[in-house]
């Protein structure tokens, strides 16, 4: 499946591309929510807390605020160096060169440093408690995938498109770029950040706001099972990836519900 393939949009729409629009009109992009640069530390906190980092938003913010007053750790350093990705990729336009650049920044505690920025040259998969649950493309076909997939990002990015084929497509290249794997470590990550760079630049620089990560996180099972489509890049079952397509608008939905729940408590 290719990331410009719009077979599942009209199914897409009638589950939730309809209501995208007003969900982006009603958002609340003003600093009341948080700073950009607090969001943005909110964004690298949530996607590490996917992959397993410890590290509470409220204990990276008093570590940012008090500096050596805090024990810098191994999972302290990884959240900072996603935060530098983060803005690397916030002051760039999206390109496969950019990314590779944002993933040498963001790997710095995950990987070699001949590892870093580089797509990877061995076989890997996902494991789960039970074993082997999925086989990435080939090392050898890496490269050529990911051409493929930034051709059509290219094509997608001078396109004209609705805020809902721009959520739609988003979440195809996140699920894609997710089934191919590229790099030894931080592919998750990588897959995050690159759905909202996508976003951001269509739809412009406040959608970094977007609080997709920690959505992510607060239905982390759901997200994995929802990227769940098959044992290996071959035989994927991709007439189920509505699923995964239709939880991006979550995020909007939900900080509208929180919303309405803090003007109800504030009324009282």
């Amino acid at each position: 499946m290719l990331i410009t393939d719009r077979k599942y949009f009209n199914q897409y729409t009638d589950m939730v591309g309809n209501r995208i629009a007003g969900l982006t009109g009603n958002f609340d992009f003003s600093d009341e929510r948080g700073g950009f640069d607090f969001l943005t530390a909110a964004s690298a906190v949530y996607s590490s807390n996917i992959e397993g980092n410890s590290i509470d938003l409220n204990s990276y913010m008093n570590h940012a605020l008090n500096g050596k007053k805090f024990k810098a750790g191994k999972e302290i350093e990884e959240i900072e160096n996603l935060v530098k990705a983060y803005k690397l990729a916030q002051n760039s336009d999206l390109t496969e060169v950019a990314l590779l650049s944002c993933h040498r920044i963001l790997s710095e505690t995950l990987l070699i440093k001949s590892k870093r920025g580089k797509y990877r040259t061995e076989q890997v998969g996902v494991f789960g408690k039970s074993g082997l649950s999925y086989l990435a493309v080939e090392p050898e076909f890496v490269g050529r995938e990911m051409k493929l997939m930034f051709s059509g990002i290219e094509s997608l990015l001078a396109g004209d498109l609705t805020e809902a084929e721009v959520f739609y497509f988003a979440s195809m290249i996140h699920l894609k770029f997710v089934q191919i794997h590229p790099f030894m470590d931080g592919n998750g990550r990588a897959a995050r950040l690159i759905e909202k760079w996508f976003i951001a630049q269509k739809l412009g620089n406040q959608f970094w706001k977007l609080p997709s990560e920690e959505y992510y996180m607060k239905n982390r099972q759901k997200y994995y099972d929802n990227l769940d489509l098959g044992v290996n890049y071959y035989e994927l079952d991709d007439d189920r990836c509505v699923g995964f397509l239709g939880m991006l608008p979550g995020c909007l939905e939900e900080d509208l519900r929180l919303d309405d729940l803090r003007l109800t408590r504030l009324k009282k």
